[in-house]
């Protein structure tokens, strides 16, 4: 996070469990919440400078937290969120989506939001008839996860910013799966 300059920075899956803020180093702390240390956990580390402006830590769930800063005037909510995967359940997902919409709606309207999250879905290639919430730099094709992010972008008039940015193909998805012979999936 230094080399790159990154002074606050969302974690998903975190497999910690616990209600915490603990240092981690380099100048660094780290506010988290998990319920198993098998799977989910968010966080959000913050350079230990902001720490002393942390307003409130709203821990959610294992997919959904929020902290309210005050820097410089100006109320900034970050949100970490972890969305469920492409095979978990439909409920399981719903759940996720109205947690993250119930934190949107508990900020006041004039306070910055900036949500940093795996939402696991593509939003797909272009953005025709989505203009307004996405550029045109998805990821292959739209999934229902996908359409879930932009439908969530559009109640929550924001945007899917990293849609913006042209960037090469191993930039774009940050992990993969490939299925051999065997069955069995493998990371590439």
């Amino acid at each position: 996070m230094e080399r790159r300059k990154v002074d606050i920075l969302c974690v998903q899956e975190t497999r910690w469990k616990g209600s915490k803020a603990r240092s981690i180093g380099a100048g660094f702390k780290l506010f988290y919440y998990g319920v198993d240390s098998k799977r989910n956990g968010v966080g959000v580390v913050l350079k230990e400078e902001f720490v002393r402006n942390v307003l409130e830590v709203k821990r959610v769930s294992d997919r959904v937290m929020s902290l309210k800063l005050e820097i410089e005037g100006v109320m900034l909510n970050v949100v970490s969120g972890y969305a469920p995967q492409v095979g978990c359940e439909l409920e399981e997902k719903e759940r996720f989506w109205s947690e993250l919409d119930e934190v949107m709606e508990s900020i006041p309207t004039g306070e910055r939001v900036v949500i940093g999250a795996d939402f696991n879905g593509h939003v797909g290639e272009g953005n025709t008839g989505d203009e307004e919430v996405m550029g045109k730099f998805g990821v292959k094709e739209r999934n229902l996860e996908g359409q879930m992010v932009v439908d969530f972008a559009k109640r929550m008039d924001m945007a899917v910013v990293n849609t913006y940015f042209q960037k090469r193909e191993e930039h774009r998805v940050t992990y993969k799966w490939r299925q051999e012979n065997t069955g069995r999936l493998h990371p590439m």
